[in-house]
């Protein structure tokens, strides 16, 4: 069996997308069958322009060959992102070219991988297997401020959409809050495979007490639209005062936002840092005393379950939580310790946390129940289970 895989982010770009598929190739590649073949289609490292991660852009491990796809210079922009896909997908289209595949796995996040899968699968006469991490037609629908783009986008998303998601043979998702979402796409089979807590985090130390002189807050990650930092961070640093630090580590889109709000408001109590590799981002958790979480107040976003949540809980410190719908259902149900309030209500979460009894725990029940090994393992057998079968039958 060939199996074609794509994403566009994988080792070692410092991303969701990146952290999930890397091990699930591992996973698949330690359950193949002697002939069994991966050839993986991606990208560079682009995540963040001001992280820069060397890569080798065509290697050949055996039963797995990894082809990483060079992209343009970009700002993480709606157009910056549109041209990058662009570039993937021809790119893709060439690397593949030749090529006999049984099965095409695609992950993806922005829907145009999940198109691309589709799109080469039908090429290739081979069964689809989606990984889907985002609801990208929904995010657009609410993300977008300007009604003529609204007009002229939607509609073709919406179709985009359908040709790749309807004749699927198999659609996982990686949120549970999707599932009202995909009704309207009865065919494929479902599973549900979250993310999890990877191997790096499932050892860290315990804490020590803490000798910050003010109570530091920790926020790791993608700096974009969808987190809306810029709608509570700067305004919770004015009302929590000097006895509080805000430490912001990433960049993305919105980061501009959040800088200039920062500056409208004239707070000296926020750090900014720019990304870097999770060696030194497992110290920034250490020396916290809280760590932060928030999904900008969007309906679209009340679907997901950000994979941060996994990597927080890891540590034995208390997690902020400002989200809803199905994040909050989760977190309320699995995560101990933990505050939570309303995305964009920096009031109430200065209120809360204000009066927050602090305690640091570790959490061994969640650590136990969402390893990513795990999990990964799992769905790699799904994966390969579901092929076998059909293939031996053939």
């Amino acid at each position: 069996m060939k199996i074609l895989y794509l994403t566009f982010y994988f080792e070692p770009d410092l991303c969701a997308g990146s952290f999930r598929n890397t091990p699930l190739v591992e996973a698949l590649k330690s359950q193949l069958r002697e002939n069994d073949t991966i050839h993986v289609v991606t990208t560079m490292p682009n995540r963040y322009k001001s992280f820069k991660q060397q890569a080798i852009g065509h290697e050949d491990l055996g039963q797995i060959v990894i082809d990483r796809i060079q992209l343009p210079e970009h700002q993480s922009g709606f157009l910056d992102q549109i041209n990058s896909f662009k570039e993937y997908f021809s790119k893709a289209i060439k690397s593949t070219k030749g090529g006999e595949y049984d099965l095409v796995v695609a992950s993806s996040s922005r829907l145009f991988t999940a198109f691309l899968g589709k799109y080469l699968a039908r090429k290739f006469n081979a069964r689809l297997y989606l990984d889907i991490r985002d609801i990208f037609t929904d995010t657009m629908n609410e993300v977008l401020r300007s009604k003529v783009l609204k007009t002229v986008l939607l509609p073709v998303l919406r179709r985009i959409e359908k040709y790749t998601f309807s004749s699927a043979d198999h659609i996982n998702l990686v949120s549970e809050g999707f599932k009202s979402y995909f009704k309207k796409f009865p065919k494929p089979a479902y599973s549900y495979f979250t993310n999890g807590i990877d191997e790096v985090f499932l050892n860290v130390p315990k804490s020590g007490e803490s000798v910050n002189e003010q109570i530091l807050i920790t926020y790791a990650g993608n700096i974009g639209e969808g987190q809306g930092l810029h709608k509570v961070i700067p305004q919770a640093a004015k009302r929590l005062g000097a006895g509080y630090t805000f430490k912001v580590i990433g960049d993305g889109g919105a980061k501009g936002a959040l800088v200039d709000e920062i500056k409208k408001i004239g707070i000296q109590n926020v750090e900014l840092l720019p990304p870097m590799d999770r060696k030194q981002l497992m110290i920034h958790y250490l020396e916290s005393d809280f760590l932060f979480l928030h999904l900008n107040d969007y309906q679209a976003f009340e679907k997901v379950l950000p994979s941060k949540i996994f990597e927080y809980c890891a540590y034995d410190k208390p997690i902020i939580a400002g989200v809803k719908g199905y994040a909050r259902q989760f977190i309320e149900q699995y995560v101990d310790n933990h505050l939570m309030f309303d995305p964009g209500d920096f009031a109430a979460f200065s209120e809360k946390l204000s009066a927050f009894d602090y305690t640091m725990e570790r959490r061994e029940v969640f650590i136990n129940s969402f390893s990513r090994t795990n999990i990964m393992n799992e769905m790699a057998s799904s994966i390969l289970g579901y092929v076998h079968v059909k293939t031996d039958q053939e």
